[in-house]
C-alpha cells in the first residue's frame, strides 16, 4: 500500500461538507474554531476570495483547497465591494445533508465555495494532522493532470449537493476523503509553497520517508539514509528539510509513534512488545515519547480507543 494511503487509513479518517457558500461581492464570513480532532477544509470552485487563518491572508482562486489542521476560526471574503461590519452578514438555508449560505443581502454569488471538515483518531490521525502545515493551502489550477482530477471531482461535488438525495451523505464524504489524498500527494512547487512530507519532490527523498514508513521498528541511521540515497550526510539532512519542512529524527520519530498507536487500537501486543516493533529498546524511552507527542501514556490511549 502507498504511503498516503496508508496514512489516511491510520488516521481513521472521516469527511463530511458543511456548506456549500455562495456568497455576493463585498461579504465577509465568520468561520468559528472546530472541536478537538476536526480540521476544517475549503474547496474553492468559482471565483476568487481570500481566507484569512490568524495572521496568514491567503488569495483564492477556482481550483485552491485549503485545509486548517489546527482547526483555527478563520474568515472568508469576497472581493467586488466594500467589506464593512454591516456586510458581514450571512443567511442560511438548512438542507437534509448540509447548509447552503449566502449573502444576506441577496447579491448575485461571486464565489461558490464548499466548506467540510475531518474528523481524524487521537493517535496517528492527530500526529499526521499535527506534523502538517498550519494552514496547508494547495492549488490545482495549473492545468496539470491533478487539476483535470479535481475539475471532475469538482463537478461531481456540485453535482451531488444540488440533487441532495439518498446518498448524497455518504457520496459527498468519499469525495471529500479524496479531496484531501490530492492534497497529500502534491508536491511543493508551483502548487503549494510550504512543505508537505507526505509528497517529498525529491525521489530521494520520498523513498527515505516510504522506508520509514513502512518499517519504522529499523535502525534508521542517518549513514544508512544517505547511502542509500547517495548523498553526504549534510547533504541528506539539508535536502530532507528542505523537501520534508521537519528533521530526520523528528520524522523518525512522529512515524513510529503512528505505528505504535496503530498497533496499541488493533492488536492485543503488549506495550513492551509494541515498543519494541517500532523501534525502542525500552518500554519507559517509548512512554516518554508517546506521552510527549499524545499528551497520554500508552496504556491509557489503549483503554480509552475502541478496536476496529
Amino acid at each position: 500500500m502507498d504511503s498516503v494511503s496508508r496514512l489516511l487509513r491510520m488516521a481513521r479518517l472521516e469527511a463530511g461538507l458543511d456548506k456549500r457558500c455562495l456568497l455576493g461581492a463585498g461579504t465577509r464570513m465568520d468561520v468559528a474554531a472546530y472541536g478537538e480532532l476536526q480540521a476544517p477544509f475549503h474547496v474553492l470552485l468559482e471565483g476568487e476570495c481570500r481566507l484569512q487563518v490568524g495572521t496568514v491572508l491567503l488569495d483564492l482562486r477556482p481550483g485552491d483547497v485549503v485545509m486548517i489542521p489546527s482547526g483555527s476560526p478563520h474568515r472568508v471574503i469576497t472581493g467586488g465591494g466594500a467589506v464593512s461590519a454591516a456586510s458581514a452578514g450571512t443567511a442560511e438555508s438548512v438542507g437534509e445533508v448540509f447548509v447552503t449560505t449566502r449573502s444576506a443581502d441577496g447579491g448575485r454569488p461571486v464565489i461558490d465555495l464548499f466548506c467540510g471538515h475531518y474528523t481524524f483518531d487521537a493517535g496517528a490521525g492527530s500526529l499526521l494532522l499535527a506534523s502538517l502545515p498550519d494552514p496547508v493551502h494547495v492549488s490545482f489550477g495549473q492545468s496539470t493532470e491533478s487539476d483535470e482530477v479535481l475539475r471532475m471531482l469538482s463537478a461531481l461535488m456540485r453535482g451531488e449537493a444540488r440533487r441532495e438525495g439518498e446518498g448524497t451523505a455518504a457520496i459527498l464524504s468519499a469525495l471529500c476523503t479524496v479531496l484531501l489524498a490530492m492534497v497529500l500527494r502534491t508536491s511543493r512547487g508551483d502548487t503549494t509553497r510550504t512543505a508537505l512530507w507526505t509528497a517529498a519532490a525529491d525521489s530521494r527523498i520520498a523513498s527515505a520517508v516510504e522506508g520509514m514508513l513502512n518499517d519504522p521498528g529499523a535502525d534508521w541511521t542517518i549513514e544508512r539514509l544517505s547511502g542509500a540515497a547517495a548523498m553526504s550526510r549534510a547533504t541528506f539532512l539539508r535536502h530532507f528539510t528542505r523537501d520534508t519542512g521537519t528533521t530526520v529524527g523528528a520524522f523518525l520519530t512522529r512515524a513510529r509513534l503512528m505505528a505504535a498507536a496503530e498497533l496499541l487500537t488493533t492488536t492485543d501486543a503488549t506495550v513492551t512488545a509494541v515498543a519494541g516493533q517500532v523501534g525502542y529498546s525500552s518500554e519507559s524511552a517509548f512512554s516518554r515519547a508517546f506521552r510527549t507527542y499524545l499528551g497520554t501514556t500508552p496504556a491509557r490511549f489503549r483503554r480509552g480507543r475502541t478496536p476496529r
